[in-house]
């Protein structure tokens, strides 16, 4: 039995190609992929379904920011004329919402 087609595939996930393929990610590219939305809705609708209200918070969370962050460095957000600009506000008034939203659903809801 050759086992070199095994090897070879698993060559691939050797430690520095993997490194590799992380710093050349794009997070917005990622954010946007198929596969990646997919995965946090079925992660989502399971976490919902089996009541796991920890990891449905973690991953509403997680993603949340993710396009907070996302969204306001598309946008650009800079101090130099004193007042802070429409995508920082968003930024705080997003990260404030999320983070009472995280709470309210793990500490102050019951069910």
């Amino acid at each position: 039995m050759d086992f070199s087609a095994v090897i070879d595939f698993l060559k691939q996930f050797e430690t520095t190609k993997v490194m590799a393929i992380v710093k050349d990610l794009d997070l917005k590219t990622v954010m946007e992929h198929p596969y990646f939305l997919v995965g946090v809705g079925v992660t989502a609708l399971i976490a919902l379904f089996m009541r796991w209200r920890l990891l449905l918070v973690l991953v509403m969370s997680i993603t949340g920011f993710i396009y907070l962050l996302s969204y306001t460095a598309t946008q650009g957000v800079s101090l130099d004329g004193g007042m802070p600009t429409d995508a920082l506000a968003v930024l705080v008034g997003g990260g404030a919402f999320i983070v009472f939203l995280a709470i309210y659903l793990l500490f102050i809801r019951s069910e």
